[in-house]
């Protein structure tokens, strides 16, 4: 089995621009008025942030499309309010409960995130969402042609300014990459994770990106988005696994990125699973991945399937780890096996789960194990643990190691074979929020890493 784990570091990457186009700073009373430049995108996760001065009294922000739409954030003398012109109309937006700052912010900052435009300033540290507008219906902000058009500006006075894509509040859904056996595929120095970038609000405002972890700590490498094969646009689809096979990259997703926080519209909701095939570098920059689907099966009903892990045996035997969902949200662990990922038969299934997800399939030894999490709207004798089954997923034991708040995946990584003194170490993530009351759930979380203990 695996040893005991205790936590050794904690790491919090908030940048609401992660990948700048253009960054500018200016000295105090001397710099311009305004500022715009080019900053094509490739998926709609946007970001512009400037600093502030004191006395500032009134700043704009705004990203424009070549077919005259602009979505704006401003803040005069304390209010915030967001604006939304498209055709030769526009609207204005502005919060009642959260769209006034209590002191002068730090920075101000607009971001888009799939269908959402938000509103952020920086206050005693701590970035605060304090205004969003959902989009839909109104500006096709998928759609590639207004992407690559797409221009940041803003007026007033500023003490610098950045913008280009989107970053992150918090990261969660921590996936190893690996070579397609299961090893950890490790790259200058460090292991590699895909992790789900939050955004300023539910699942529809993350996408997915690539970290390395090393001594030094968390540094940022890529950002992967999506398209759909059975809808146009580019999406920031996530709970990604990123294996390395032979010369090219698999990267199993989950269709998130328009999953509805309005439970009214759940309905019809799914989510699946997609997977798509490249030869690039997708350890660095930003891609666009067309995906076809993959099709797992299921032991019953089920309104969405989503978390995969991608494993090929010594045998050539793919294993796939996934979940499924009754409903939602009441969601358990399966497993599937076959010849290749489009010849898939069901192997096991943890009915007796409500809430338990994160499916990791880890070799131990010689062994094959199945990795979950137990959340804690699970009955008392599986709740807020991290389970061991075997491949038939009967449960055979559990991880000796602290559980984080939410449902924390286990990232489990074996040993460097090159160094003598490693050993076995996790890395999970937390419900940790971030952005304010109006953010709401899916800002979290921060990063947990454990090592074994000794």
């Amino acid at each position: 089995m695996l040893p005991r784990f205790e936590t050794i570091a904690r790491h919090r990457p908030v940048a609401i621009v992660g990948v700048p186009c253009v960054s500018e700073e200016y000295d105090a009373g001397a710099g311009p008025r305004s500022g715009s430049a080019a900053t094509p995108l490739l998926a709609p996760y946007a970001a512009i942030e400037v600093a502030l001065p004191p006395d500032a009294r009134t700043t704009t922000l705004a990203l424009t499309g070549t077919d005259g739409s602009a979505l704006g954030v401003s803040l005069t003398e304390g209010a915030v309010g967001l604006s939304v012109a498209v055709g030769g109309s526009s609207t204005a937006h502005r919060s009642r409960r959260h769209g006034r700052v209590g002191t002068p912010p730090a920075r101000l900052a607009l971001t888009l995130t799939g269908t959402h435009l938000a509103a952020l300033t920086l206050e005693n540290g701590a970035w605060v969402v304090r205004g969003r507008v959902d989009l839909r219906g109104i500006v096709d902000t998928r759609d590639g042609t207004w992407l690559a058009g797409l221009t940041s500006s803003w007026t007033g006075e500023v003490r610098a300014w950045s913008a280009g894509g989107f970053g992150q509040l918090g990261l969660r859904d921590i996936r190893l990459v690996s070579h397609a056996d299961g090893s950890p595929y490790r790259d200058e120095g460090g292991v590699l994770f895909t992790a789900t970038s939050a955004g300023p609000g539910f699942f529809d405002t993350g996408h997915t990106s690539v970290w390395q972890l090393a001594d030094s700590g968390l540094t940022h490498r890529a950002d992967l988005f999506f398209q759909r094969p059975d809808r146009p646009g580019a999406f920031g689809d996530h709970a990604t696994h990123l294996v390395r096979d032979g010369e090219q990259w698999l990267v199993a997703t989950s269709t998130w990125a328009d999953f509805p926080a309005d439970k009214a519209e759940r309905r019809d909701a799914t989510v699946q699973i997609t997977v798509a095939e490249s030869t690039g570098d997708l350890l660095r920059g930003q891609h666009l991945l067309a995906t076809r689907s993959l099709e797992v099966p299921t032991d019953g009903p089920s309104v969405g399937v989503w978390d995969p892990h991608l494993v090929r045996t010594e045998t050539g035997e793919w294993l796939v780890g996934y979940v499924s969902a009754r409903k939602f949200f009441d969601f358990h662990p399966v497993l599937a096996s076959g010849p290749s990922l489009d010849d898939l038969t069901l192997r096991g299934a943890a009915t007796d789960r409500r809430a338990t997800e994160g499916t990791t399939i880890v070799r131990i030894g010689d062994d094959w194990r199945v990795l979950a999490s137990d959340g804690r709207d699970n009955s008392r004798a599986t709740r807020g643990r991290f389970p061991v089954f075997d491949l038939d997923l009967r449960e055979i034991g559990t991880l000796e190691a602290p559980y984080p708040t939410n449902i924390p995946w286990p990232t489990v990584i074996a040993p460097d074979e090159y160094r003598p003194d490693d050993g076995w170490s996790l890395v999970t993530f937390d419900g940790t929020p971030a952005g304010g009351r109006l953010a709401g759930y899916g800002t979290h979380g921060d990063v947990v890493v454990m090592r074994a203990s000794r």
